[in-house]
């Protein structure tokens, strides 16, 4: 055989059949990488979208079931791949929870509810990067376990500021209560992206 045969190209300069020299283990190349999220960051994005469910529940009932979409839609877009259909789950979560505001909810429980909905997006979405990146088979658990835990983290710290300043200008002067809560959801959002 010659030298130029054994590399897959004929005499011609064409490029022919490959041979299986060079291209290392072909079951590895036949094998296609499988781009799903990892298991636990599925399972801690639903864990934290049951939290927020469970929340808003105690809130206002009515509300609390629209988050329950949220789940739903979290679920199939981690099974599907798409960033959107999750984007579909945090506007109903969101819905859920004004909803939920509407209906005369604390702002205990709905704080809880907006800060398990952003953990829940934030994960699946972090967990839908990391499937396309580097795989579902590959080792992530670490990674998942301290982008879900600095999540958390965040959500809780800009919460307790929102709730900090809610208490603190909710005596007597409602419409500066208001700007302040806004004003904390704000923050609150930036803090994740």
């Amino acid at each position: 055989m010659s030298a130029n045969g054994s590399r897959g190209i004929e005499p011609g300069g064409e490029r022919g059949p490959e041979t299986s020299e060079g291209r290392g283990s072909g079951a590895d190349e036949d094998r296609e990488r499988d781009t799903r999220p990892p298991l636990l960051a599925v399972v801690a994005s639903l864990v934290a979208a049951t939290v927020a469910t469970a929340a808003a529940v105690v809130a206002a009932p009515t509300g609390g079931a629209v988050v329950g979409a949220s789940i739903v839609c979290l679920a199939a877009g981690s099974l599907l791949g798409s960033a959107r259909v999750l984007s579909w789950g945090a506007a109903a979560g969101i819905g859920g929870i004004a909803l939920a505001a509407e209906f005369g909810g604390g702002a205990e429980p709905l704080l809880v509810a907006g800060v398990a909905l952003a953990v829940a997006w934030d994960v699946a979405d972090h967990g839908l990067s990391i499937g396309r990146q580097v795989g579902r088979e590959a080792r992530t658990r670490r990674n998942v376990a301290v982008h879900a835990g600095t999540s958390l983290l965040v959500g809780t710290l800009s919460a307790v500021v929102v709730y900090g300043t809610y208490v603190v200008a909710a005596g007597g002067q409602p419409i500066a209560a208001l700007a302040l809560l806004c004003f904390g959801g704000v923050v609150l959002a930036s803090a994740f992206r």
